[in-house]
């Protein structure tokens, strides 16, 4: 009964995140630092005409990091099919920004890092559970949101950038 009340309990936290998030149909304007300390503000990602995968992720989230190695293991294959790009943003706060680089140096990531040390961006996309992934189309539109990694996962995700 337990394990019953449990799985209802996470389908409808899963769906309540993603009905929110998908009220946020484009993405708002925040500053956010990358890994060399440049702002970078979100609103102006998408102008450069390529889908945007964009995924919350933090060095102590297991789902998280199986799901950037995923991507990278499919990085030149995907680009090769279709140009895209991906936004790893970290939930780490500012005392674990040294892991972070560390974790993506080590790990030879090729997409964008973000740093959303204050939880802004995590806020104003009401992301309650990490991993949490958004796509979004060429112009910028959400048609696509996600909570949780399970392995294959990525294919789900290359299959809707085809689409685009």
């Amino acid at each position: 009964m337990f394990m019953y009340l449990k799985v209802c309990l996470l389908l409808f936290i899963s769906s309540s995140v993603t009905l929110s998030a998908a009220g946020q149909r484009r993405l708002p304007s925040l500053r956010l630092e990358n890994l060399k300390g440049e702002i970078v503000n979100t609103a102006a990602l998408p102008q450069n005409g390529r889908p945007i995968v964009l995924t919350f992720w933090s060095t102590t989230c297991k789902p998280c990091l199986q799901e950037l190695e995923a991507f990278t293991e499919q990085w030149e294959k995907w680009q090769d099919e279709r140009r895209f790009e991906v936004l790893a943003v970290s939930t780490d706060d500012s005392r674990s920004l040294s892991k972070v680089r560390a974790y993506v140096a080590a790990n030879e990531w090729p997409f964008t890092i973000l740093v959303d040390k204050n939880q802004d961006l995590k806020r104003a996309m009401n992301v309650n559970a990490i991993p949490h992934l958004f796509i979004f189309d060429q112009k910028g539109n959400l048609v696509y949101s996600r909570v949780g990694y399970n392995p294959g996962g990525e294919n789900k995700v290359m299959e809707i950038i085809r689409n685009l």
